[in-house]
This record gives structure tokens, C-alpha cells and sequence, in this order.
């Protein structure tokens, strides 16, 4: 072999290696947002995969309710940019220590995103900006779940307007696709040392079709495919399996029949002996509803709009509960043994207020330990714990988290 040759073959070999630790250095959450492939899980905010022999470790959760921007959310937006199109972080603010102090973070989009520079619509058929998921990503949040009544408000283009958005800034998403394989594909996050995959289901796409030839476009409240789902998201990996639920009766309190019902055929649900969901989250209602421990699992019926505007019931008189929510805030902790489930070791919540004055969600424990004089802010706290504990949820463990987030 020639010298020549040796030094051609040392370069060659340099470049290769050099190109392989690029490669394997270079993690999703270090990624640029446009160069995460589309359809593809997001950057998660733990790095990589645990060391071999590496202790296991536990995780946080934070789950809200939904994100409903109205005409007012959409105009507040506008001004927050100076005339630059929107920007939605300033609404967000006062979550987001909360939000992003989470080893996993999941809110749930309600409505679809209209094109860049609009036209944008409120109720009753929703065309958001699409900065709101700038401003989510911004927040600290993962993912969210996108499956609602209101999915199919723009028909497929809306759809996939949002779930491309949603990908362009590096946020997860369940509930909706664009293609028959993203809608079999099982949505999975790294927390801790846990698998967590996230699954979700609406009720109903307020009579809108599905789009021709796609009946998977959005994923429907039937037990059945919920089960067998979960069970698929454990073959691929799972460890824990959270589902989204967009379900209930509007402006009622109390969970109805086919909540309560489904609340536990699904937490009944076993796989030789380990129950095939971990968490149900459930959103719609548009006010905050109980949450209760069914069959050793923990089910959020609703936890209120965490985003909307002025809220009116169904007698048309303004409703100030519509501005009201929880966050969930769940603690898990590996297994004792293998083939056991991952435990809830702590359960929390944290009253919220969207408060339509000022165009910010409000975290209530926050406001009040600044001092808060505000008859609202006390009123408001007082109803949404009333309402989550109002199934005895204290006596399994739940509690309100009272010491400021900030």
C-alpha cells in the first residue's frame, strides 16, 4: 500500500467517524424545530434513553384543560404583537413556571389553526392563530391532545394546518392525523426513565364528516378501540399509558352517566393483572368537574377551558365558571417489581382562572399568595376546589397545592 493510499484511507476513516459522533451527539431535543421529520415524537425533556443498569427514575405530570380561543383571545393576541401579527406568550405567563418545571407537560388544543395572517374566527366554528402553539411550546408543554367536537370545524385543511404547525414547533400531538399510518402510530414521550404514551378521544366532531376515505382522521369515545389502543401503545413500549378524553355535558358539575360509566370500563380494563391505562384526562365541559379514584386510578372528568373567552350557558346568561379550571399535577414512581405498574404516588391540583380583563391565565395559588385582594380570584379558587373534591377525591390522597409555583 502506497503512502498515498494510507493517507486517503485515514481521511476517508476520519470523515466517517466524525460524521457517526455527529450523528449519535446530536439529540431531538437539541434539534432545530424544522428538522424534526414530521409525524415523528417531540424533543421529550428527558435527553436520550437511561443508561444500562441506571436506577430507574419517576416523573411529574401536568395536564390542562382546554385551549378555546374566542373572538376576545384572538383580539388581546394581536395587540400583545404590536401590530406583528400575534403573539400569545404574554397569556401564558402565568402558568408557566408550573408548566415548565414538569417532566412532562399536556394541554389540549380544542380548536384548529386558520393559515398564516388569517382570516381567524371565534365561536361557533373556531379558526385560532397558529402562534397559540408557539406560545404552548414556549410555556413548557410537550404535547397536547387534539382530538374534540371542534376538530373537523376547517374540514381536513384545518386539521392538518394544525398538526403542521404543531410539528414545526417541536409539540407532540394525539387525537387527529393526517395519514392512515400517523393515526396507527402511538404517540410516545420520554419522562424520567418511564415510556409514556398519550392517547385521545372526543365524543363527537359536531356533525361534521370525516374526510372522504379517512374515518381515522379523528379518533372517536368508543371503549373498545380505547382499550385495544392502550394495549398496543404497551407492546410498543409503554410503560405508562395516559388517554384523553374530550367528553361530558356541558356547564354540568357533576360527571353524567356515560362518564362515569366509561370512567370505569376503562380503569377496569387488565392485561394479565396490570391495568391497561394509568390516567384518564378529561376535557369539555367548559367548567371544572371532579377528579376520583376508580378502580385504583385516578380519572379527571374535566378540568375546565384553561383558555376562552366570555362564557355563556345554555340559558344564555354569562357564566363566570367558564373561566375556571385545574391543572393536574400527578407524581409517579417506578414499579417495586417487573410487571407491576408505575404507581401515582402524589396527586395535585392547582386552581386556574382565564381572566378575560386582562387576557392572561391567572395560576390562583400564585395570585393569592402574592397577597391578591381580589374577590374573584378568592371566589374562583374556592369554586374549582369545591368542584374537584366533589367526589371524595380528598380522601384518596388528592390534594391543592398551596405553596407558590413561582
Amino acid at each position: 500500500m502506497t503512502t498515498r493510499t494510507r493517507r486517503a484511507l485515514a481521511l476517508l476513516s476520519a470523515v466517517l467517524l466524525s460524521a457517526a459522533v455527529a450523528g449519535c451527539s446530536t439529540s431531538d431535543r437539541t434539534a432545530p424545530a424544522a428538522l424534526v421529520p414530521p409525524q415523528s415524537p417531540p424533543p421529550s425533556k428527558a435527553a436520550g434513553a437511561p443508561a444500562a443498569g441506571a436506577p430507574a427514575r419517576g416523573f411529574t405530570l401536568v395536564a390542562t384543560g382546554d385551549v378555546l380561543p374566542h373572538t376576545s383571545v384572538i383580539r388581546q393576541g394581536a395587540v400583545d404583537a404590536a401590530g406583528d401579527g400575534h403573539d400569545f406568550k404574554p397569556l401564558f405567563a402565568g402558568v408557566k413556571p408550573v408548566v415548565s418545571a414538569a417532566d412532562l407537560a399536556l394541554c389540549h388544543m380544542e380548536t384548529i389553526y386558520g393559515e398564516e395572517g388569517g382570516p381567524f374566527s371565534g365561536y361557533p366554528a373556531f379558526k385560532s392563530p397558529p402562534e397559540i402553539a408557539d406560545a404552548l411550546k414556549d410555556a413548557g408543554y410537550d404535547g397536547c391532545s387534539t382530538a374534540s367536537n371542534h376538530t373537523l370545524d376547517d374540514g381536513e385543511e384545518g386539521l392538518e394546518r394544525t398538526l403542521d404547525r404543531f410539528d414545526k414547533v417541536g409539540l407532540g400531538h394525539a387525537g387527529s392525523a393526517r395519514t392512515a399510518a400517523e393515526a396507527a402510530r402511538t404517540r410516545l414521550y420520554t419522562a424520567g426513565t418511564a415510556k409514556v404514551a398519550h392517547l385521545a378521544y372526543t365524543f363527537d366532531t359536531n356533525g361534521y364528516p370525516m374526510p372522504e376515505g379517512k374515518p381515522w382522521s379523528v379518533n372517536l369515545l368508543e371503549s373498545k378501540k380505547i382499550v385495544a389502543d392502550a394495549r398496543a401503545a404497551r407492546k410498543a413500549g409503554a410503560d405508562v399509558v395516559l388517554v384523553s378524553t374530550h367528553w361530558g355535558t356541558e356547564w354540568q358539575t357533576e360527571p353524567d352517566e356515560k362518564q362515569v360509566s366509561l370512567g370505569r370500563e376503562l380503569t377496569a380494563s387488565q392485561t394479565a393483572g396490570r391495568p391497561d391505562i394509568d390516567l384518564v384526562l378529561g376535557t369539555h365541559a367548559h367548567i371544572p368537574q371532579a377528579y376520583e379514584k376508580v378502580n385504583g386510578t385516578w380519572i379527571v372528568y374535566g378540568m375546565g377551558d384553561q383558555v376562552a373567552g366570555e362564557m355563556y350557558n345554555h340559558e344564555g346568561d354569562r357564566d363566570l365558571r367558564g373561566s375556571y379550571s385545574s391543572i393536574g399535577r400527578f407524581t409517579f414512581a417506578p414499579p417495586a417489581a417487573a410487571g407491576q405498574r408505575w404507581q401515582v404516588t402524589k396527586a395535585e391540583f392547582i386552581p386556574q382562572l382565564m381572566d378575560n380583563d386582562e387576557g392572561r391565565v391567572v395560576n390562583l395559588v400564585d395570585a393569592l399568595a402574592g397577597q391578591s385582594d381580589r374577590d374573584d380570584h378568592r371566589t374562583a379558587h374556592e369554586a374549582i376546589t369545591e368542584a374537584v373534591l366533589s367526589r371524595g377525591a380528598a380522601k384518596d390522597g388528592l390534594k391543592a397545592v398551596t405553596r407558590p409555583t413561582r
